[in-house]
């Protein structure tokens, strides 16, 4: 959430922090902002709206500058508006800031008793005059440890001075900041994004860190300003050019571009020679492993609940699943013979990484599955298993749940044949299987002729539900957020058999209705609970999986029917429709579909 770039440089920084800033768009987009300086002032453009209303009201200010930094914004305190937009400035500097400030209303009752006037309804304000008060009798360096001991939550910071023309800060607790090295200029920037068109060389400040930035030179500091050193991280250049093609939309392009993540994934983690799982980095004997914990938020949980049915059922694992952001403020038992699973596509989800950093404290096992290899979970976790789907923009996860679903599945394979319970046969058989995947998948991403019709009765309808049972379930649950991220249509996802105690009430005449119904030991009960959705006016949207057997059902609505996989794959397949009718949902409604209102891809705050 919100989005960080600065630069120093030997030449004038505004173009390139707004290029910057509309590849960080992703994390946040109600405003934006830029702040440079020239001639010893400093000069901000702020805006309501995206990037581009942004760069449109540069062209008519002076902003030359060769030291600036720009923000784009997802609220958290006060209202999208031009006067809420970052940075915030005082007299004497400039500030942006992702993250919380939790004490801010303390912080500028005291203030205020000051003289400082406040214009926002934001917590980033209170740095801007927290910082200009200490420099009244502070180095700068001093007035940073200072404040950064005054703030309490999490942030991450971005700071100008106007009487210092030469250098600029950042700063991080709970927040992501990377500091980037480039030839007579240097960086900061909330994620590697942004910088990789001007650098792949990048380090990474922990929490209580901050650095002072000029540029031919970067210094690091710890809480109590000791100097320390970091370590420069060399970034694949892979994904630097990547961007929407021939496509109107990320998430469009994301959506079909799912049979060659999956085949990427498999050639990273499957010996095609041997036909078995290759995971060669994995640091713990699984006979040492008795249980497994499972932890994410939004789609990632929604991935770790189908992995809990896979592992349970190929491995002699106890399994269970948590939401992130519950896990910390429950009293857990940690176990050192269980493994925990933290899931999330940015790899900066803050309630993962809070649940991450108490699992580090008790001295358990940790795994990472992510996107961003160079993110902070990747970094703190002993195991990462990379989901290699590449740059993910749209907000709403496609690719990247495709990926966690796969990493997970690969893995709970390699623990089921280490532990001996399932036999070599079967294992065989999966990973044969499993390398078919990505053409079944290229196949069912041919429905989108029906989907459109279909979608036009869902974008339209007041409520809808997906029902699922055993590994449809979960799915089902992915299928109904979609549905709400992106056409903001109310939708529930329930376990099929749970119609009748209470769900069922709110089927009426002509509401749509989702049917997950793979030719699994589930089917005959499933189209069971389908016929008592029909029967009280329903219109039910059947996905099942072809087969030679008619539907044992009249009066279905509609019929999606992917490939015939073993029935643990089958998953993979079912979810792709599901994406498609909320993509064409939301179409069908006008709406935003790269950035949904009131989301953002990174969720870095609590």
């Amino acid at each position: 959430m919100c989005g960080i770039i600065g630069i120093i440089s030997t030449q004038e920084v505004s173009s390139r922090i707004v290029n910057s800033l509309k590849k960080l768009e992703y994390r946040g987009y109600d405003s934006a902002g830029i702040a440079t300086l020239v001639d010893g002032n400093i000069n901000e453009v702020k805006c309501e709206g995206r990037v581009d209303v942004l760069e449109r009201d540069i062209s008519k200010f002076n902003l030359k500058g060769d030291i600036g930094i720009g923000h784009v914004r997802w609220a958290t305190h006060g209202k999208p508006s031009k006067i809420n937009a970052h940075p915030h400035s005082s007299e004497q500097v400039s500030v942006v800031h992702n993250g919380i400030i939790e004490n801010s209303t303390i912080l500028k009752k005291l203030l205020e008793k000051k003289g400082y006037v406040f214009k926002s309804q934001t917590d980033t304000e209170v740095i801007a005059h927290l910082v200009t008060d200490y420099l009244k009798k502070n180095s700068l360096k001093n007035t940073i440890i200072k404040v950064l001991k005054k703030l309490h939550g999490s942030f991450a910071l971005g700071i100008i001075f106007k009487d210092q023309n030469d250098l600029m800060v950042g700063a991080k607790r709970g927040s992501p900041l990377a500091v980037g090295y480039g030839p007579n200029e240097n960086y900061i920037g909330s994620d590697s994004y942004a910088l990789k068109s001007m650098t792949n060389k990048i380090s990474y400040l922990e929490d209580g860190e901050f650095c002072i930035v000029k540029k031919d030179q970067i210094e690091f500091f710890d809480n109590v300003g000791s100097h320390i050193n970091k370590k420069v991280l060399n970034l694949s250049k892979n994904e630097i050019d990547y961007d929407k093609g021939d496509y109107k939309y990320f998430m469009e392009k994301e959506i079909d571009e799912q049979p060659s993540t999956i085949s990427d994934c498999i050639n990273e983690y499957i010996d095609k020679y041997n036909n078995q799982v290759n995971i060669l980095n994995f640091p713990w004997k699984t006979s040492s492993i008795k249980s497994v914990m499972l932890i994410g938020c939004g789609t990632a949980f929604h991935s770790c609940l189908i992995a809990k049915y896979w592992m349970e059922q190929s491995t002699n694992l106890d399994v269970s699943v948590d939401i992130a952001s519950e896990f910390r403020y429950r009293k857990v038992r940690f176990k050192k013979d269980c493994l925990y699973i933290f899931v999330s596509q940015s790899g900066e989800t803050a309630d993962t990484y809070a649940a991450l950093d108490l699992c580090k404290k008790n001295k358990v096992k940790t795994c990472a599955v992510v996107n961003v290899v160079e993110s902070s979970i990747a970094r703190n976790a002993d195991l990462v298993l990379p989901i290699h789907c590449g740059q993910e923009i749209g907000v709403a996860s496609t690719k990247a749940f495709m990926g966690q679903m796969l990493v997970l599945y690969i893995l709970s394979l390699k623990i089921s044949f280490d532990q001996k319970s399932i036999t070599r046969e079967e294992y065989k058989h999966k990973v044969e299987n499993l390398l078919s995947l990505s053409n079944s998948a290229k196949k069912t991403l041919k429905v989108d002729q029906k989907i459109l019709n279909i979608a036009k009765v869902f974008a339209e309808a007041k409520g809808s539900m997906f029902l699922g049972r055993g590994y449809s379930f979960p799915i089902a649950l992915e299928g109904a957020l979609k549905l709400k991220e992106l056409a903001y249509v109310h939708a529930e996802g329930y376990p099929a058999g749970e119609m009748k105690h209470g769900p069922l009430a709110l089927i009426e005449e002509g509401m749509p209705v989702v049917v997950l119904a793979p030719r699994d030991e589930h089917y005959k009960k499933t189209i069971s609970n389908m016929q008592e959705v029909i029967a009280r006016g329903a219109k039910v949207l059947l996905i099942t999986n072809k087969n030679k057997d008619e539907v044992i059902s009249e009066n279905i609505w509609e019929k999606i029917e992917v490939d015939q996989l073993d029935e643990d794959l089958i998953p993979f397949l079912i979810t792709i429709p599901l994406q498609k009718l909320a993509f064409y949902s939301a179409l069908k409604k006008g709406y935003d579909i790269d950035k949904p209102r009131n989301l953002a891809k990174s969720v870095t705050v609590e």
